[in-house]
């Protein structure tokens, strides 16, 4: 089916007059569907491949991107299940497990157990994963992350949080303050269903973004229309971005992100089944099993340490994107819109050589790893994924962006 529209910019003059509404709801709806978060890495910067559950193009009433934009935002569905399949393929190179250790390593909860969600939601950064979700309201919600033989689950029922991995046996509970209640505490900023993706993409929606309605399709067995949102800017690594959204409903059902490279999406996220139906009670209920390992969170009532963890320094979630850059020196953007750069220094310490003493013959594989580029700024090594991109100069400066690689080269010169 033809596009509705080829080609309405939406931003500060193409979005109706009711623009901010239209904000206010969306952030309004975003607390209701599965707020609990699981993908990871693309979610700093914002799509399982394209036979997920497409079938037809149903014939619906036409509507113009901004409609079904402000459809998004209105949409005010409490109360859903359903399965979500999830793929992420940044082209990362193979290091046989490696990758995955690291990433667990680095956002490792201070209790060190294995089913605390900060280090075990974030090693579904790469690969397809089968996820089941449900929510009831903001203060009911519950993900399971379905592994061979395995499973892991993120529960939350008012004030309490359970995370429970089969694997180990271990559980990781956590109390949320009064003044939190309806937020977990799994990590923030790394969305879980369509929804919640294309919440992040929205947000980047401005005057440097053209977004057409795109067609329609069946996902999960609903009809659907297709939002498809591109950058106008050329220095982007995102080539498009589409979210299928619900005719009946607006929830978006799948969101899909493809690289200006081509190939197989980035990021891919749909419901492969979803209802709209109000879930079972005990859908949200949790007992630790008998002989399973209990760790109590820093915020838990029942936590020792709870008294000390409004002193505590140790991470409560993933770091955000406004958290990226505490700690760094002067970090700064570069550029608007899509084609942003993040700049800071940290503090001279750039890429050691392959044969320094220093580095060694890691130093020396990590170079491998990425391209050797240099310009007025001096020289440095770029490491690339198929959508963010980080220049790493020899005087300790980093540029990084869903940019290419002349765009960081570039930004380095000009900052020099």
């Amino acid at each position: 089916m033809a596009p509705y529209e080829s080609d309405r910019t939406a931003g500060a003059e193409g979005l109706p007059d009711e623009a901010d509404d239209v904000r206010a709801g969306r952030r309004k709806a975003a607390r209701y569907v599965v707020p609990v978060a699981v993908v990871g890495v693309a979610a700093a910067t914002i799509g399982l491949v394209p036979a997920l559950a497409d079938s037809g193009d149903p014939s619906l009433p036409k509507i113009t991107a901004e409609q079904l934009i402000e459809k998004i935002a209105k949409s005010d569905v409490q109360q859903l299940s359903g399965t979500v399949k999830v793929s992420t393929d940044l082209g990362l190179p193979s290091l046989g497990g490696l990758e995955s250790g690291m990433l667990s390593g680095a956002t490792k909860g201070s209790g060190g157990s294995s089913a605390d969600p900060q280090s075990k939601l974030m090693e579904l950064a790469s690969g397809t994963h089968t996820v089941r979700v449900a929510a009831d309201g903001p203060d009911k919600a519950k993900v399971s992350v379905l592994e061979n033989a395995a499973e892991y689950s993120v529960i939350h029922n008012g004030s309490d949080v359970w995370a429970y991995d089969s694997k180990s046996n271990e559980v990781y509970h956590s109390t949320a303050p009064a003044a939190e209640k309806g937020r977990e505490k799994a990590p923030k900023d790394v969305p879980t269903t369509p929804k919640e993706l294309a919440d992040e993409a929205l947000k980047s929606v401005d005057d440097t973004t053209s977004v057409t309605v795109d067609g329609t399709a069946q996902v999960a067995g609903r009809d659907a229309y297709k939002l498809l949102i591109k950058p106008k800017q050329s220095g982007s690594t995102v080539g498009a971005i589409t979210v299928a959204v619900d005719a009946k409903t607006g929830v978006p059902l799948k969101f899909t992100l493809v690289p200006k490279s081509g190939g197989a999406a980035v990021v891919d996220a749909g419901f492969t089944q979803v209802a709209f139906a109000k879930p079972a009670a005990s859908t949200f209920d949790f007992t630790p099993p008998k002989g399973a390992k209990v760790t109590e969170g820093k915020d838990s009532k029942d936590s020792k340490d709870s008294k000390d963890s409004k002193d505590s320094k140790a991470p409560e979630s993933a770091p955000t994107r406004g958290d990226l850059g505490k700690g760094l020196d002067g970090l700064k953007t570069i550029g608007k819109g899509w084609s942003t750069i993040a700049e800071f220094d940290t503090g001279g310490q750039g890429m050691p050589s392959g044969s320094s003493s220093e580095g060694g013959n890691f130093s020396g594989f990590l170079n491998s790893l990425g391209d050797h580029v240099k310009g007025k700024f001096g020289s440095g090594t770029v490491f690339s994924t198929r959508l963010v991109n980080a220049l790493i100069t020899d005087d300790g400066k980093v540029y990084a962006g869903a940019v290419t690689k002349d765009a960081l080269v570039k930004a380095a010169n000009a900052a020099h």
